[in-house]
C-alpha cells in the first residue's frame, strides 16, 4: 500500500476571520470545484460546520461516471483549522487538513492532504496514468478561484 501526499499553501488577501467564515461554510465548496466534476452536495448541510458533521455528494470523479463521496468533518479548531476524511468514495483512505494562520499579507491556506488508492497496483497506475494530474487540476482550480475572489494586494510606488 502507498501513502500519497499533497500540500498545497496560498496567501489569501483577507484576514483570518473572512477566510475561516468562507472555508467553514459548506455552501462554498460548489464554488471552489471545477465543473468537471459535476460537484452537487445531496445532504442537509449547515451554515457553518462542526466536528461530526457527515457531507454526501456526488462527484464525477472518474471518466465523468458519477460517484457518491460521503466526508466526515473533524477536529475542528476555529479559526485556525479542520480535517475533512472520506467515509465513503473513490479512495481506499483520504484524509485532508485545512489550515489557515494569519500571515503579514492576510491568511495563509495550508492544504494537507494524505490518500490511498484502491485496488493496489491497478490503483498506483491509475494514480500515474490520471489521479495525480485530475488532483493536480482541482487544487489549481481552487487556487485561481480564490485568487479572483480575493485578489492579492498590489502596491505600486511611482520613482522619479
Amino acid at each position: 500500500m502507498r501513502i500519497y501526499h499533497v500540500h498545497r499553501s496560498q496567501t489569501l488577501a483577507v484576514p483570518l476571520d473572512r477566510a475561516w467564515r468562507y472555508f467553514a461554510t459548506p455552501h462554498n465548496l460548489e464554488t471552489m470545484t471545477p465543473a468537471f466534476l459535476r460537484f452537487d452536495i445531496t445532504s442537509d448541510v449547515p451554515d457553518q460546520l462542526y466536528a461530526g458533521l457527515i457531507i454526501t455528494y456526488r462527484i464525477a470523479a472518474v471518466a465523468g461516471v458519477p460517484l457518491t463521496w460521503v466526508s466526515e468533518i473533524k477536529d475542528v479548531r476555529a479559526p485556525f483549522q479542520f480535517v475533512y476524511e472520506q467515509r465513503l468514495g473513490p479512495f481506499a483512505f483520504w484524509h485532508h487538513l485545512l489550515r489557515l494562520t494569519e500571515s503579514e499579507d492576510g491568511t495563509r491556506l495550508e492544504d494537507i492532504v494524505y490518500y490511498v488508492m484502491p485496488f493496489g497496483w491497478l490503483g498506483q497506475f491509475a494514480h500515474r496514468l490520471f489521479v495525480r494530474a485530475r488532483l493536480n487540476a482541482i487544487f489549481d482550480f481552487r487556487r485561481d478561484y480564490l485568487a479572483r475572489l480575493w485578489p492579492p494586494n498590489v502596491v505600486s510606488t511611482q520613482h522619479d
